[in-house]
């Protein structure tokens, strides 16, 4: 691309007066949280599954907490903790990924988007 643009006497990265990508994508990780399970073994041999959420912005991660059975109830609970520390901290976050994990229950979804934070049709995980 560069030879033809040079060839055109186009320059290849032309000067513009609007915001680039990279000045984009970290505006935008400010409004930007990500949440799954993590599933783990202890030392004991017992299953374990810590919920996480991560801030873009800072890529500070919460561990919400874990459990051998993430129930409904548990998961609610952890998303209202969740929803009050963000208030407590000013974080300004306003969109939630998550995959489509049978433990988030629907209620969830409720819950943020009372909060103000919207999660969206949730992300296919990418195998490869």
């Amino acid at each position: 691309m560069w030879e033809i643009f040079n060839q055109a006497g186009l320059d290849p990265t032309p000067q513009r007066a609007t915001t680039t990508w990279a000045d984009f994508l970290r505006s935008q990780a400010d409004a930007l949280l990500a949440c799954d399970f993590i599933e783990t073994i202890t030392l004991n041999g017992q299953r374990q599954y810590i919920l996480a959420v991560i801030e873009h912005a800072t890529r500070r991660v919460r561990a919400l907490g874990t459990t051998a059975h993430p129930s409904a109830n548990w998961v609610i609970q952890a998303i209202r903790n969740l929803v009050m520390d963000l208030h407590d901290a000013s974080c300004r976050a306003r969109f939630l990924l998550r995959d489509r994990n049978g433990k988030f229950p629907a209620l969830m979804d409720e819950l943020l988007t009372e909060s103000g934070i919207k999660t969206g049709p949730p992300v296919s995980r990418c195998r490869g």
